[in-house]
């Protein structure tokens, strides 16, 4: 039996209905956070001061706390002082010889010259008086031995005189150099150790947090203060298993801030988590809490960092199927 032409034109006019109706936009709700950033003690130290109150704004640089170690002061002089010995050796050495330290060497070699000349005429003296056995050896003995000593002074003081007048070795500057590369190393630790006694504000943003006071004595690692970074601000909201192919990657969204309806926010799909886990307590109708739901992350556009972390969100993303 054919159907009657008016009930054709009605069901082809109903599935035309059906193929236009726009798919319905995702709809879900989160609160506004931001990455948050532990502000800690890098070494074992008291707490002398801590110059910010939680909820109160920074921006990146600002010193938020210091903390102080007894022996800072007395490490930082001694480093210093090292340093300062071992590039005045360096100098000393660049440098070289003073006018009057030659000039004490060329004195020295006359005197040791002069008295080399003398042992030697004693020794020709007495080498003839002992070739007549009119000298005893004993007399002999200590004449040899004398123009031996004169002779080795004045081979050295020759050979002091000529290294000053030469300058160091380049071995010896190469030395001194290094000796003040390791001073100035060991004076950059110690400064370092004391510039983590400053705890300041990495990024621009909002205290969420202080967990110390003035006064107490904090282990390394142990947080001061917790600082969130108010101008990366995300939202985290729970999408559907069957609704998951329509959201993606850099995917834009439009985002109401819950309680101001005028404010609206843009933002973008940053991250979709590859598990799915259990509904959790923002779903919002019965059909989206008997299902499994994936979490996306949402990064919002806030370059005046008007949004503040806790903040509920209303996340919508269109309905149109994602390509």
């Amino acid at each position: 039996m054919r159907s009657p032409p008016w009930f054709r034109l009605t069901a082809i006019a109903t599935v035309a209905a059906c193929a236009k109706s726009p798919t319905p936009d995702i709809v879900a709700q989160g609160t506004v956070e931001v990455p948050q950033i532990d502000i800690s003690a890098m070494v074992p130290a008291r707490v002398v001061t801590i110059r910010v109150e939680e909820g109160g704004r920074v921006t990146a640089g600002d010193t938020l706390a210091l903390l102080s170690q007894s022996d800072t002061k007395p490490n930082l002089e001694a480093a210093r002082a090292r340093v300062r010995t071992a590039e005045a050796n360096q100098r000393d050495l660049v440098a070289g010889s003073r006018v009057e330290e030659i000039r004490t060497l060329e004195a020295e070699l006359h005197a040791a010259e002069a008295e080399a000349a003398r042992a030697s005429k004693d020794w020709g003296r007495i080498r003839a008086l002992a070739d007549g056995d009119v000298v005893s050896k004993q007399q002999l003995d200590a004449v040899v031995t004398a123009d031996r000593v004169a002779s080795d002074r004045r081979d050295m003081a020759t050979q002091a005189l000529k290294m000053a007048r030469s300058g160091p070795r380049p071995e010896r500057i190469r030395g001194a150099e290094a000796e003040v590369a390791n001073a100035k190393a060991a004076l950059g630790a110690v400064e370092a150790r004391a510039s983590d006694l400053v705890l300041t504000a990495p990024v621009a943003g909002i205290v969420l947090g202080r967990h110390a006071e003035p006064g107490e004595f904090l282990a390394a690692g142990t947080p001061v203060l917790t600082v969130g970074e108010t101008g990366r601000p995300w939202v985290r909201i729970f999408v559907a298993q069957r609704d998951l192919g329509r959201v993606t990657l850099g995917q834009s969204v439009s985002i109401i801030i819950t309680g101001d309806p005028a404010r609206q926010v843009h933002g973008t799909v940053s991250a979709i988590t590859p598990r799915a886990e259990f509904t959790p307590r923002v779903a919002l109708t019965e059909e989206e809490r008997a299902d499994l739901m994936f979490g996306v992350k949402v990064a919002l556009d806030d370059p005046d960092h008007r949004l503040s972390p806790g903040l509920w969100a209303k996340v919508t993303v269109s309905g149109k199927a994602a390509p």
